[in-house]
């Protein structure tokens, strides 16, 4: 496999961190991106520090470095994608990985919390990819990874804006697919299911436990188990690397989400 420079954005743990490890292996270079101190949500986010410490974690598997980014800032995404060409060179794939969830009736959810989330999971990949897009374009293997979520397809109840705002990551990814394949980039989406980070352990399940998150999801997994961020990172090097498949939204969910 020819070696290629990937930019994942949310990458600093969790599910982007899994897909960073999977790319080193697989014999790419890697720029993480994140969040240089934390931001201020529901739950605890990507910071500085925590990009340092994956870096040093996962030099061995490879070549890794680190650079600042907020998605929804357009002068952040754009300095993060300089960083990854100076750094390496070029781009060749962007995984849109950075995201937010949220929950609650819609009597009680505010207006700030909606555009928090539409702001990051949304927006967020349209100004990332249109800053890579110039880059992208120069790769002679070039690809897109949007992150989206199995809630992207089904609806849940106090799950309004995070469920729209996957809805329309499927829709963008579609989207783009058709604008960029002339110029040979392949966007898809990859749909987790239940993936144990922190939008699980410090929000929709908080103070259960790992043991009553491991319980749940293998009960209604017909795999029987939950999703792991190594699950993940596989599905993305394949969607990055599959050269004719383009506008897909792929389903990472041991069966649970089958549409």
């Amino acid at each position: 496999m020819t070696t290629r420079t990937v930019l994942v954005t949310g990458g600093a743990r969790g599910i982007g961190k899994g897909m960073a490890k999977s790319f080193l292996e697989a014999g790419h270079r890697v720029m993480i991106a994140d969040l240089p101190a934390g931001g201020d949500w529901r739950y605890r986010l990507g910071s500085d520090s925590e990009m340092a410490d994956a870096v040093e974690e996962l030099g061995a598997s490879g070549e890794v470095r680190c650079t600042p980014v907020d998605v929804t800032d357009s002068a952040a995404c754009e300095h993060a994608v300089k960083a990854t060409v100076d750094a390496f060179g070029g781009l060749d794939v962007l995984v849109n990985n950075a995201g937010v969830i949220d929950s609650g009736p819609i009597e009680e959810f505010g207006e700030a919390q909606w555009d928090g989330i539409f702001a990051v999971n949304v927006k967020g990949v349209f100004l990332m990819t249109r800053a890579a897009v110039v880059n992208l374009r120069a790769s002679a293997d070039a690809a897109v990874v949007n992150t989206a979520s199995i809630a992207g397809k089904r609806g849940s109840a106090r799950l309004a804006a995070y469920c729209g705002s996957k809805w329309a990551v499927i829709g963008i990814t579609q989207s783009f697919a058709q604008e960029l394949a002339p110029d040979g980039i392949r966007v898809n989406a990859l749909c987790p299911g239940m993936v144990g980070t922190a939008m699980w352990h410090d929000h929709l399940m908080a103070n259960q436990g790992d043991p009553a998150f491991q319980k749940r999801t293998s009960d209604i997994m017909p795999l029987g188990r939950p999703q792991t961020v190594e699950d993940m990172g596989e599905a993305a090097v394949y969607l990055a690397t599959a050269r004719n498949v383009t506008g897909i939204a792929l389903n990472v969910a041991g069966g649970y989400e089958m549409h």
